[in-house]
């Protein structure tokens, strides 16, 4: 694979004046000066491999060996989805320096970062910024514009927050893989203030002034990406929306050779999530409150704890579990007729983990959810998806799917969930990079040769026979 090769110069050196281009640079041949010719013109003049030090790259990705690579991701305490796609980058680029705003995760758990060091900002050494460094969401955009990546070629942000927002120049690649735009600075505001509390008061005031500070920072940054990748269709109509600009879609990774699919399953259906405002686990528990005959296990903890209890008014038929290891995560998955969510996702990985253990997922209709489920009349049905988020919605949409019966099968969820293998995020990265650089590094040759004095000349000879000419799409 193109991320494991290891090559044997050490960077390749641009031709025409020893400085990089995108730290590399395409083939030569052995025995003549390179020419690109573009309709009738003629581009500079390239010098011939003898009169370079070191050997040459071919213009691919999978030959990129030399580059000087920095990854910027927001913030590090815990393991889960960006740091599944930290985790990826990490593999494909080993060579990678990493940067984060803070850096708090345990000894135990740094597996992830497969050894690499972090730089921080910093907030990592503000007080109490171990328990409450996202209370500094205000100095954030200061922080990572602090961290100086002025000697790296590619710089790649792992952005949910402010991580875009590093500086660049002009001679550098800076590709932002996008899980969300800052959901609770754009669309997602009100939600978000009416859910925590933040709708009134000096603290509602002081939140709505900081958001609209932050949009303001969020749009300027976006001017310093040369290429944007998102994680869902959902999340590029959310770049497209606040940014103006289009996005390259490559879902996340997920693990699917942890889950194994089940075919008997029990008589339950499973909710698991981090309780949250977001996540509207209550409706999913108010809504089995009120189907005496179906049963729910509920598996999570959070903020929302005390309110998601309370919803289900004591019914027998629902079970609090707490959160339990992911070994019991991964059983209570495989065993559950169904898979119950009423969260609005930006992917939504947790859907793809019950798809692979070839359990059917009932999901909110909007979001990542809407491109992982295949719902009836797609194609082979994976789920039932649901278009309020509504008590009453969620209990029609289980009707809808226990009257489907057999024609969702473990073995289509499972194969839809394959879709979303780590191996195959790995694939379309080094496509997408491959490609990227490579238009990155025609408009430099295109940009000299139009800036060139003999551009327009029929010709150029060398030593006095004609000079090879090489077309485009030699390369």
């Amino acid at each position: 694979m193109w991320w494991d090769e290891k090559l044997t110069s050490d960077s390749a050196t641009e031709a025409s004046d020893g400085g990089r281009i995108l730290g590399f640079q395409p083939t030569i041949d052995s025995d003549t000066e390179m020419r690109i010719q573009l309709g009738d013109q003629v581009s500079p003049r390239w010098p011939s491999p003898a009169q370079l030090q070191q050997p040459q790259r071919s213009l691919g990705f999978d030959r990129i060996d030399g580059m000087r690579v920095a990854i910027v991701h927001e913030w590090l305490d815990t393991y889960a989805g960006s740091e599944r796609v930290l985790e990826q980058l990490l593999l494909c680029f080993p060579d990678a320096h990493l940067f984060a705003v803070v850096d708090f995760v345990d000894e135990a758990d740094r597996g992830f970062l497969q050894g690499h060091k972090v730089q921080t900002t910093f907030i990592q050494r503000l007080p109490f910024a171990r328990r409450m460094f996202r209370n500094y969401l205000g100095l954030m955009p200061i922080a990572v514009q602090q961290l100086d990546l002025s000697g790296y070629d590619l710089v790649i942000s792992s952005h949910h927050a402010v991580a875009k927002g590093v500086l660049t120049g002009p001679d550098q690649m800076h590709v932002s893989y996008v899980h969300s735009p800052m959901r609770y600075a754009w669309d997602l505001q009100h939600q978000y203030l009416n859910q925590t509390g933040m709708n009134r008061g000096l603290r509602g005031l002081y939140a709505r002034w900081l958001f609209a500070r932050l949009r303001q920072w969020d749009v300027s940054s976006a001017h310093q990406v040369d290429h944007f990748i998102a994680n869902s269709r959902y999340v590029a109509r959310r770049i497209k929306k606040a940014y103006r600009r289009d996005a390259t879609v490559i879902h996340p990774p997920v693990d699917v050779s942890r889950f194994k699919m089940r075919s008997e399953k029990d008589d339950f259906y499973l909710l698991a999530c981090r309780f949250v405002p977001y996540k509207r686990a209550e409706i999913v528990v108010e809504s089995f409150a009120c189907q005496a005959g179906r049963r729910l296990t509920v598996v999570g903890n959070g903020p929302e704890n005390k309110r998601i209890r309370a919803a289900a008014r004591g019914a027998s038929n629902i079970t609090f579990v707490g959160s339990v290891p992911q070994h019991e995560l991964i059983d209570l998955m495989q065993r559950a007729r169904a898979f119950v969510f009423a969260g609005e996702e930006d992917f939504g990985i947790a859907l793809v983990e019950a798809q692979a253990c070839g359990t059917p997922v009932i999901a909110y209709g909007r979001g990542g959810a809407a491109e992982i489920i295949v719902s009836e009349g797609a194609g082979e049905p994976t789920g039932v998806l649901f278009d309020r988020q509504e008590a009453g919605s969620i209990t029609a949409a289980v009707e809808q799917f226990e009257a489907l019966g057999s024609e969702i099968t473990g073995r289509a969820c499972r194969a839809n969930a394959l879709r979303f293998s780590q191996e195959r995020f790995r694939s379309e990265l080094g496509v997408f990079f491959d490609r990227v650089l490579t238009q990155d590094y025609m408009s430099v040759v295109r940009h000299r040769w139009d800036c060139a004095p003999y551009a327009g000349s029929d010709h150029v000879r060398q030593g006095g026979r004609a000079a090879p000419q090489h077309t485009l799409t030699e390369f």
